[in-house]
């Protein structure tokens, strides 16, 4: 009894704590839906059929806010089983910058940015490709995305190689809205999409 009573009140400090002064003044807090600074990214917001640099379709990408605007929820499912990925997005308090945080099947990014013109979104940081026991190895990565007037999303991804001293493309890919895709919402792996958008990088 004693013990309970003891932890009761241990836990009751604690709240009090971590409430502080200011506690009820940051419960009335709305969110991040009305910042504008927090919304710069829900460009890519939605349910997306994505395809590939040769125009096929490649899989599913959802994209959902959470946490009352200040969390962007990505979930990517491609036609193979266990290659999925999940990214969570959001404003870095600590810097100011939007932040991506990526992990699939051995791999993981985590980069950070801002955007670089209107509806755009530009992020810079680290891949790191490992395998559970084996090691890992990183490199630097960059990741751009703009929304067109139709409603698509294109997105562009380059890794650097430290040998060659040049960044290459890792991936370029069109975001079409599955609601409003000619090919309906569940493409058959590999069915023709949209023409090969323009490199992002390449308008620098």
């Amino acid at each position: 009894m004693i013990a309970r009573t003891a932890f009761c009140a241990a836990l009751a400090g604690f709240s009090i704590a971590l409430a502080g002064p200011s506690g009820p003044a940051y419960g009335q807090q709305a969110g991040c839906s009305e910042s504008a600074l927090h919304t710069a990214f829900n460009l890519w917001e939605g349910e997306w059929n994505v395809y590939g640099v040769h125009g096929r379709f490649g899989g599913h990408n959802t994209i959902r806010p959470g946490a009352n605007g200040c969390v962007l929820h990505e979930h990517w499912q491609p036609p193979q089983s266990g290659m999925d990925g999940h990214s969570l997005n959001f404003v870095d308090p600590l810097t100011g910058q939007w932040r991506q945080v990526w992990l699939s099947s051995n791999v993981h990014i985590d980069y950070s940015g801002a955007p670089y013109g209107e509806d755009s979104m530009h992020l810079e940081g680290e891949i790191t490709y490992f395998r559970p026991g084996e090691g890992h190895r990183s490199a630097p990565f960059r990741g751009r995305w703009q929304r067109l007037e139709n409603g698509h999303v294109i997105q562009h991804f380059q890794q650097f190689d430290a040998d060659t001293e040049t960044w290459n493309d890792w991936a370029l890919l069109t975001y079409v809205p599955r609601g409003q895709d000619p090919n309906g919402t569940d493409p058959e792996p590999g069915t023709a999409g949209p023409d090969a958008p323009a490199a992002l990088f390449d308008q620098e």
